[in-house]
């Protein structure tokens, strides 16, 4: 649809209005279809829309913010841009609220990759805009929000999962999310699956299991 801020694609819910919704972000050089495939598998109350990231990349594909693969960890994203792309999802989920008969208060996230950095910081910046994330084979980048006060974060559910064999994005960093989510008193859950960068089939059953019960 277009006169929205990101191209996107949308199953629409069994419902007639105040549908649950579920907005997909994919990785670094994928695009809308790719996580689109989920949806025929997703309980048929969730109005989902699956989002295309602002930066098209050659030959093929797309990305939420540049990526330097040379670099060390903490100069690896170009940050401002995923601070941009940040904004622009903030936005977006206002604009698909305002278009679809969707419930305002019953917004979830699900990301993969790059697409579950940006979910993460979108959830920490803008918490009030959300209320569940699932977040497939990322990390915290902690440079792209400023930690508000708990009570902020109270309502918010995780759930987080990576690869133990991840080749693109070390398991170790994806282990820093349960920490964090500590800390802040957020409820969540996480688990590692025997797979590199992507996601088992057992993992997306799980976090099936786990939205059934938060939607």
């Amino acid at each position: 649809m277009s006169g929205l801020k990101l191209h996107h694609v949308v199953r629409e819910s069994s419902l007639k209005d105040n549908a649950p919704l579920l907005i997909l972000f994919h990785g670094y050089g994928s695009d809308e279809n790719d996580l689109f495939s989920f949806a025929s598998e997703l309980p048929e109350e969730l109005f989902i829309v699956s989002a295309r990231a602002p930066y098209a990349m050659q030959p093929y594909g797309n990305a939420w913010y540049a990526i330097n693969f040379d670099a060390e960890k903490g100069k690896w994203s170009d940050n401002e841009q995923a601070i941009q792309s940040r904004d622009l999802i903030a936005k977006f989920i206002d604009e698909v609220i305002a278009t679809y008969p969707v419930n305002k208060d019953n917004v979830s996230l699900l990301g993969f990759s790059q697409g579950t950095i940006l979910s993460y910081a979108v959830a920490f910046t803008y918490p009030e805009k959300i209320k569940n994330i699932i977040a497939l084979s990322g990390y915290i980048n902690t440079d792209l929000f400023d930690t508000k006060t708990t009570e902020d974060y109270n309502h918010l559910s995780f759930y987080c999962s990576h690869g133990s064999v991840d080749q693109v994005i070390p398991v170790d960093w994806a282990r820093q999310a349960p920490k964090f989510l500590s800390e802040l008193k957020i409820v969540h859950k996480y688990n590692e699956f025997p797979v590199g960068h992507g996601v088992a089939p057992q993992n997306f059953y799980e976090f099936k299991d786990w939205l059934k019960t938060k939607i």
